[in-house]
């Protein structure tokens, strides 16, 4: 190589070098991507979607409040990772939202947010525009990540709740600053090797358009699509309804069967001979119950309830609410404006002892206001109300 230029087999040398590093990155590659279908069906896989596309669309109204911007949460993305891979999947630190199920379900949700948008989330809970947030999460700024998470995840197991209608109730989540490649505040990430990852589209106004991850175990994972394909009140309730009663019982007691005929609604038998067997069948109707007459009361109970309905409550008529920050409230001069969240026109709520009882008008009468009941909340409704 006298003349500087590289001789033929030095050439080939360095192109079957090159083509060694490729072959070799490919086979990395390869081992880091896993197939869906090896560790959840496909049902699970959509399942597991519309799970996160319910829950996390309830999130976001609640952060579209508290933020008093736009927020979208798009429909996830389900896939797998290998836990020795995650440093590629989270080169950078990421603010990490840990979750404890404390009710209904047995294990742990892991959020990951980039930096950068926890800053921005941070700025704006703390009455900032988050156009120009700090690099460097505070204990303040983490604080106020921790209270939206808190706002977030709250409002995603009331919605689970609703659809696995169960109770589901978690912890306070833990926030904190996660560095993988540094292996800094790692403990969150669970223990097991293969983990499901499902990813959300997150924008929030002009400011953050982004990807939030949620991570969990495949055996969590799997035990949230197993309670809502087959959940175990329906087994209950089917075995509740569905008495057994035993040959031998039956013999033991005639008595009781005859008189169980008596008081029950005519039944119809027919046999049918199925394979060599017998098999009745019963056309069973359902038991009449009568009515409950209005009770009479005595007059020294009459007298009681008339002391009950001579004691005063609290009445209101709430024309409607608003959340505004710390900073916006500081701001209010004289002649400021708040707008609230019901449109003009719409029914004010008549509240007792802050319990909504019904809805109303606004009237004037003379010079004061009043208000126009118009409708009355249902019994059922304001049972409920009452929790």
């Amino acid at each position: 190589m006298s003349d500087g230029m590289l001789s033929q087999e030095e050439i080939n040398a360095l192109l079957n070098g090159i083509g060694t590093d490729d072959e070799d990155s490919s086979n990395e590659t390869k081992e880091k991507e896993l197939e869906v279908s090896d560790y959840l069906t496909e049902i699970e896989k959509d399942t597991l979607g519309e799970i996160g596309n319910i829950s996390f669309g309830s999130s976001a109204t609640a952060l579209s409040s508290l933020l008093n911007q736009k927020v979208d949460i798009t429909t996830p993305e389900v896939t797998v990772v290998e836990k020795r891979y995650l440093e590629q999947e989270f080169p950078r630190p990421h603010v990490a939202v840990q979750v404890n199920y404390t009710e209904g379900f047995e294990g742990t949700n892991l959020l990951m947010i980039k930096t950068t948008d926890a800053a921005i989330i941070a700025d704006l809970m703390l009455g900032g525009d988050g156009t120009d947030p700090m690099e460097d999460l505070t204990d303040m700024h983490i604080s106020a990540v921790q209270e939206a998470m808190n706002q977030m995840m709250g409002s995603a197991s009331t919605s689970m709740s609703t659809l696995f209608n169960m109770k589901i109730d978690i912890s306070p989540p833990s926030v904190d600053v996660m560095d993988i490649k540094k292996g800094e505040n790692t403990g969150y990430v669970p223990s097991e090797e293969v983990l499901v990852k499902i990813s959300f589209q997150l924008q929030v106004g002009d400011l953050i358009d982004s990807r939030i991850m949620q991570i969990v175990t495949v055996t969590f994972a799997k035990e949230f699509v197993q309670k809502l394909t087959n959940p175990p009140e329906q087994v209950e309730e089917q075995t509740a309804s569905t008495p057994q009663v035993t040959v031998s019982e039956v013999s033991q007691a005639p008595q009781q069967v005859a008189a169980a005929q008596a008081y029950s609604a005519p039944v119809r038998e027919s046999s049918q001979h199925v394979g060599g067997h017998s098999r009745v069948n019963s056309d069973i109707q359902p038991a009449a119950f009568s009515s409950f007459d209005q009770p009479q009361l005595s007059s020294v109970q009459s007298g009681n309830l008339d002391m009950l309905l001579d004691i005063p409550l609290n009445v209101k008529v709430e024309l409607g609410r608003t959340t505004k920050s710390i900073r916006d409230i500081l701001e209010f001069t004289q002649g400021s404006i708040i707008e609230l969240d019901k449109l003009a026109g719409e029914p004010v709520d008549i509240l007792v002892n802050e319990k909504l009882i019904a809805k109303g008008e606004v009237v004037v009468i003379d010079e004061n206001f009043g208000v126009r009941v118009t409708d009355i909340v249902s019994q059922a409704e304001r049972i409920r109300n009452l929790n």
